[in-house]
């Protein structure tokens, strides 16, 4: 059967796909990306997040990949953990930025006054108006390209080690980078549509709703972080 290719480098390539995907869905790649994603009413602009993420991370990859592969260099093991500890550190800074951010521009306390006389204070939050929208858009590309090159930092010399241990030459392991790379970025626009589902499903006067999972996501993004460099500390 000379009609279908069956060589060990279609399976690998095809392995190198599924493994992208799989890694896309990290714990410290989905804590990320969800400060970034989740808040955004546009399915079309999460997906352009996890779009740049993992662009970025593909690029980094590839470069250490050549480094590595074609000029023979080696990762340290204390240069990958100091990476590492970065991603912790980048992880808190994101959780902090959507903490900030929930305050600084979404929060507003202003009195309510009945009918009777009577008044309280009303605490109300403003979504970003249609004049920020494409400002904020082209941010958050940016940032999330930056997330993903710091994550293939992180990322490569595990990845490298896998793919010295298995290709047979330099075309063949810059392919399998690509080809994992592909399967990344799919994995993390697949993740961004599914953060942007309950911010596109929800209508907008459920404020409360939005606040909570943004919420969430920075405060899962500072726990991770914490722990990724309290793990990096006591080693």
């Amino acid at each position: 059967m000379s009609g279908l290719p069956s060589s060990p480098g279609l399976s690998l390539l095809i392995l190198g796909f599924l493994l992208g995907v799989k890694h896309a869905l990290d714990a410290d790649h989905i804590v990320a990306v969800s400060t970034l994603a989740t808040g955004n009413r546009s399915l079309k602009q999460s997906c352009a997040i996890g779009f740049c993420w993992g662009v970025g991370h593909t690029v980094v990859l590839l470069v250490a990949g050549l480094a590595v592969l074609g000029f023979h260099l080696a990762i340290p093991h204390d240069t990958a953990r100091l990476f590492e500890a970065g991603v912790g550190v980048m992880l808190i800074g994101l959780g902090l930025s959507v903490g900030w951010t929930l305050l600084r521009e979404r929060l507003h306390v202003h009195a309510h006054t009945h009918d009777d006389g009577t008044g309280h204070l009303h605490v109300h939050s403003h979504l970003e108006g249609h004049g920020h929208a494409h400002l904020h858009r082209y941010r958050l590309e940016y940032k999330s390209l930056a997330v993903g090159m710091m994550h293939g930092l992180a990322g490569s010399a595990a990845l490298l080690l896998l793919v010295l241990a298995t290709v047979r030459s330099l075309t063949e392991g810059m392919l399998y980078i690509l080809v994992f790379g592909v399967g990344s970025i799919s994995g993390m626009v697949l993740l961004g549509a599914v953060l942007s589902i309950p911010f596109a499903v929800t209508p907008a006067r459920l404020v409360r709703t939005h606040l909570v999972l943004r919420a969430l996501a920075g405060l899962a993004s500072v726990s991770l972080g914490g722990r990724m460099l309290y793990e990096f500390l006591s080693m």
